[in-house]
C-alpha cells in the first residue's frame, strides 16, 4: 500500500514567488501535479505538505474539493527544510502503508505510468527513482576552479517521484540525522540501500526559473490540461 507525499512548502526563492500556487491554464500548479497520483490505482492516499497558512486555502479550492471525492488526501504543514517536510508527511501516513512515493510539487507533467514503474520496482529493490541521462558534461568545482570532470556516460539527472519502503527510509533518516540533502535517494544511498534508476521523461522537469514557467504554459496548452 502506497502513500504519495507531495512536498510543497517551499518559498520559491529561485522563482521569485510560490509557484506551486500560481495558475497554469486556469488551475494551480499543484493541481496539475496531484492529478496523475489521483488517477493511479497503486496510490492509496496523497499527503500534500504545505506552509501552514495555505492549508485552509487549499481545502476551499475547487480542485481540492474535486480531488478529495476521488482519493483520500491529507494536508499537513511543512518543515524548515524539504527533508523535514517529507518526514512530516511520512509521520501522518497510514501505519498500514509500507511504501512512500515522494514527488516534487513543481513537476506538473509526470506520467502515471512512470509513477507506477517506481512503485513496481520496489518488488526487487529497496527503492527506485526516475532520472534522465545527463546531456551536459558535469564538472566538480572548488572556489570557482574545476577539480574533476565526471564521466557523462555515468551521470544521470535525478527526478521524482522517488519511491522507497517506508521503514527503510525512516532508518536512513535516523542514520543521517545531521546531513542536509536535496533528495531522499541520497539518504538511502548513504545508508547502503539499493536504489533502482528508471528512465524518466524530459517533460517531467521541475519548474524552477521563469523560463521553466514559459515552457510549462506551452506544454499545458498543447495537452489541453
Amino acid at each position: 500500500r502506497v502513500s504519495a507525499i507531495i512536498p510543497g512548502a517551499g518559498v520559491g526563492s529561485r522563482f521569485g514567488e510560490k509557484k506551486q500556487f500560481k495558475n497554469l491554464n486556469g488551475k494551480p500548479l499543484w493541481a496539475h501535479t496531484l492529478k496523475p497520483f489521483i488517477l493511479s490505482s497503486l496510490i492509496d492516499e496523497i499527503i500534500f505538505v504545505v506552509e501552514e497558512s495555505f492549508i485552509s486555502i487549499i481545502k476551499e479550492s475547487a480542485s481540492f474539493k474535486k480531488f478529495v471525492k476521488e482519493k483520500e488526501i491529507k494536508i499537513t504543514k511543512g518543515g524548515v527544510r524539504r527533508m523535514d517536510s517529507v518526514l512530516n508527511g511520512i509521520q501522518v501516513s497510514k501505519k498500514i502503508n509500507d511504501i512512500v512515493c515522494i514527488h516534487d510539487v513543481a513537476r506538473p507533467f509526470v506520467k502515471k505510468s512512470l509513477i507506477n514503474k517506481t512503485i513496481e520496482a520496489c518488488k526487487d529493490f529497496d527503492g527506485a527513482i526516475l532520472a534522465i541521462p545527463s546531456v551536459d558534461t558535469v564538472k566538480n568545482i572548488e572556489n570557482g576552479i574545476i577539480t574533476t570532470t565526471l564521466n557523462r556516460s555515468q551521470t544521470w539527472m535525478a527526478q521524482t517521484p522517488q519511491t522507497f519502503y517506508k521503514d527503510k527510509l525512516l532508518k536512513a533518516y535516523n542514520d543521517n540525522i545531521n546531513v542536509n540533502v536535496t533528495d531522499e535517494s541520497t539518504l538511502m544511498e548513504l545508508s547502503g540501500f539499493s536504489i533502482k534508476i528508471i528512465n524518466g521523461d524530459d517533460k517531467n522537469f521541475k519548474v524552477t526559473k521563469k523560463i521553466d514557467w514559459r515552457l510549462a504554459k506551452i506544454i499545458a496548452r498543447e495537452k489541453k490540461l
